[in-house]
């Protein structure tokens, strides 16, 4: 059986805008459906990558150790991070809640940084343990990655409803903020990997080159 040809043996790029499968032989590469700008691999997409994912970590060190929200009952207040708002919920018998904001702020951004990891480190070692499954595990966390912000989410609409009850309030803390910034950060690096990478064969050095090397050593 005879491989398929590859889109760049075509000379065809997909747009990344509006998904047109574009002509790459002709200038200038724009995409001819939207104008956006052509290109065959995502510019510096391990470099971004990298450096998304590492600002995402040092962000969320001070996500979970601030607070999120401060509660006001009676006038008396306490601060709660994410994990002693899980606490509470499950404590209170809302385990559904307890369950939800754990998944979504803490076990969540964990699988995403041991995966982001995962695939630069294999990319970058020119690997080819399980492509097929690192692929798809590339698209499991482009997909989660949104659900990360059900944290900020819950805390907005708790917010919104104790509002109308004259004895509570209830106001964002600094740590919503860091938290905020670890999904946007996980996000931009999601998106700056290029799962092609995966796929990509490294140049090796031909054998005459070591025969030629030995020969002249002699």
């Amino acid at each position: 059986m005879t491989t398929p040809p590859e889109a760049r043996e075509l000379g065809l790029c997909l747009c990344h805008s509006c998904g047109l499968a574009c002509d790459m032989t002709h200038e200038p590469h724009e995409c001819e459906r939207c104008g956006a700008p052509l290109h065959r691999r995502k510019t510096n997409s391990l470099t971004r990558t990298w450096a998304y994912l590492i600002t995402s970590l040092v962000f969320y060190i001070p996500a979970n150790l601030l607070p999120v929200m401060n509660t006001k009952m009676v006038g008396h207040g306490a601060d709660s991070t994410i994990m002693s708002g899980v606490l509470e919920f499950w404590q209170a018998g809302s385990w559904d809640i307890a369950l939800i904001i754990f998944i979504a702020s803490i076990a969540v951004p964990g699988v995403k940084f041991v995966a982001i990891t995962l695939l630069l480190v294999t990319v970058q070692r020119g690997s080819h343990w399980a492509r097929k499954e690192r692929s798809q595990l590339y698209r499991f966390v482009e997909v989660i990655g949104y659900w990360s912000m059900l944290d900020v989410i819950v805390v907005a609409l708790v917010a919104s409803l104790v509002k109308f009850q004259a004895l509570a309030d209830i106001e964002p803390r600094p740590g919503i903020l860091f938290f905020g910034l670890v999904v946007v950060f996980t996000m931009l690096s999601a998106m700056s990997f290029d799962p092609r990478l995966i796929w990509d064969e490294k140049p090796q050095a031909p054998h005459n080159e070591e025969i030629t090397d030995e020969a002249t050593s002699h």
